[in-house]
């Protein structure tokens, strides 16, 4: 099981902070996941429509959307930092 943790308006549009997902043998890269989530309903749809906008990271080491998920415990997914 792989621990999935979405952060700001990611969050907020898929509706949970959190959730543990038994990751398919096809889904192999973070591209693989986020098309992989986007099939789950409409609201992973609306959070990750601009995918590649998606900041990723992997057992907390931010990582590129071809980068492999193979032994990933956790993966988080969040939108592009803004200063201010």
């Amino acid at each position: 099981m792989t621990k999935l943790v979405y952060f700001a308006w990611v969050r907020e549009r898929i509706g949970k902070g959190e959730e543990y997902l038994d990751l398919e043998p096809s889904i192999v890269t973070v591209n693989d996941l986020l098309t992989h989530l986007k099939s789950r309903g409409e609201e992973y749809q609306s959070a990750l429509e601009y995918q590649d906008v998606i900041r990723v990271a992997i057992n907390q080491e931010h990582v590129e959307h071809d980068a492999p998920i193979k032994g990933a415990h956790e993966i988080a997914l969040f939108p592009p930092m803004t200063g201010g």
